[in-house]
């Protein structure tokens, strides 16, 4: 009897081991299904990133057997260092970061390819409301702009000269606020206008603490502001990969552009939990209506050169890039 009982025993445990195994292979299959993992640093989590949301959230990236693993890592400075160091295969930032890294002689430097948005994401937020607002009514007055040599900061200061007020005589400009801390530097009592990025513009309106008076993106003109970039190598090495990418990031700008706002507020709702899904279709259609989004993820000559121009005039670039080095043009 005590014979029988250890072979019962013996038996059990075998078919709980093969039944183990089958659950564990089968675990195994399902995460192994083909698609080749992307590590993507994004500078910010913030709508006006909304077309690559999207392309996640709609299966485009899958469509073209990759799994994006999206890491926040705020700031276009750590964005490049989490890429350069191999942290992470692809990078989400500010253009001028590319330019940063190959005018230092990095050898395996970071070069663009593919765009998502052709103008500056922030809205001009004032603490007094103006009927009419221009320019004009910057003078003698504090703004917090954002980062010294960021893009944000550096537009701003583009948009005014270009409408005749000098960022540095005409108004006070603080530089010295971390983009994640501005909105509530604003609302302490700091300064008279803030830059501020979606859904942070739209949250101060709602407390009835500033007024929206301007978009930034209108003052600075089309650039590729914010771009997907990875090192030379991981480009030479991984081309389908780099041409599957775009194309998901292609069909996620077409499709926010060509679809009603409260449709792609609710595709990407996983990502703004947060917010309720009236104010998130809101800000979809502010920046839809300020034209905030490329086009194509093509970064045109052009464009690339008025990006070094903004940068120059705010006394950040020496020396300019070579377009044909930094923007990958599929070859």
């Amino acid at each position: 009897m005590k014979k029988k009982l250890i072979i019962l025993v013996c038996l059990i445990i075998i078919l709980v081991g093969a039944l183990f195994m089958i659950i564990s292979n089968k675990n195994t299959k399902d995460d192994n299904s083909g698609l080749k993992k992307v590590k993507v640093a994004e500078v910010a989590h913030t709508i006006f990133y909304a077309p690559a949301y999207a392309a996640i959230s709609k299966g485009y990236f899958e469509d073209e057997n990759i799994e994006i693993d999206l890491i926040l890592t705020p700031g276009a400075d750590k964005v490049t260092a989490a890429v350069l160091s191999g942290d992470v295969n692809v990078g989400f930032c500010g253009s001028e970061a590319t330019i940063y890294v190959y005018n230092s002689g990095e050898k395996d430097y970071l070069i663009n390819f593919a765009r998502l948005t052709k103008r500056d994401g922030a809205f001009l937020v004032s603490r007094k409301k103006y009927d009419n607002f221009t320019l004009e009514d910057l003078k003698g007055k504090t703004v917090i702009g954002g980062r010294k040599g960021g893009m944000p900061e550096m537009t701003f200061e583009w948009g005014l000269r270009q409408n005749g007020i000098d960022p540095k005589k005409d108004l006070s400009i603080d530089t010295s606020v971390d983009f994640a801390a501005m909105e509530g530097a604003f609302i302490g009592g700091n300064a008279d206008f803030v830059t501020l990025f979606e859904p942070n513009a739209l949250s101060v309106e709602k407390q009835g603490l500033g007024y929206v008076v301007g978009y930034v993106g209108n003052w600075g003109g089309e650039v590729p502001y914010t771009a997907y970039n990875a090192k030379k190598s991981y480009i030479k090495e991984n081309p389908e990969v780099i041409k599957g990418f775009t194309k998901a990031i292609n069909k996620g700008l077409e499709y926010v552009k060509s679809t009603d706002s409260k449709k792609v507020a609710k595709d990407i709702y996983e990502f703004f939990p947060e917010l309720s899904l009236n104010d998130l279709t809101a800000i979809i259609e502010r920046y839809k209506t300020n034209d905030a989004w490329a086009d194509s993820t093509d970064i045109t000559e052009n464009d690339f050169e008025h990006l070094q121009e903004i940068i120059t005039s705010a006394g950040e670039l020496d020396k300019k890039a070579p377009y044909d080095k930094l923007v990958y043009q599929g070859k």
